[in-house]
């Protein structure tokens, strides 16, 4: 299952090529985040699951998957019981909840450098 958040800036100044690839670098950093958050989460029981976490980016889309055959099973099943601290939807969670936490990483670099 997919989740999408889109956003929109409005700053003609930094949209240039490296204004990009700062916004993107961001975008990696603020994955990476996610990817923190989530594995603390991710039920754990040999730590594959937890382990087969990946960021991924091409530009300014960016995705955070985990990659086995029961990884959708073990985020959607909410009846099944995991170790204290874990749980089901261990990557919807910290999306919806270091959602603020992203967008300020992809800024940090672009306001450095509108600063400049």
């Amino acid at each position: 299952m997919a989740q999408y958040t889109r956003f929109e800036f409005n700053g003609r100044r930094a949209w240039t090529a490296r204004g990009r690839r700062l916004a993107g670098e961001g975008l990696e950093r603020g994955l990476e985040h996610v990817l923190g958050k989530a594995r603390q989460l991710v039920p754990l029981e040999e730590g594959t699951l937890e382990r087969s976490g990946r960021v991924s980016r091409d530009g300014l889309n960016g995705a955070v998957s985990f990659d086995t055959v029961y990884a959708v099973r073990q985020h959607e099943e909410l009846t099944w019981r995991h170790l204290p601290g874990r749980s089901a939807k261990y990557l919807e969670t910290p999306m919806n909840s270091e959602r603020d936490v992203v967008l300020r990483l992809m800024a940090v670099s672009l306001r450095r450098w509108l600063r400049g």
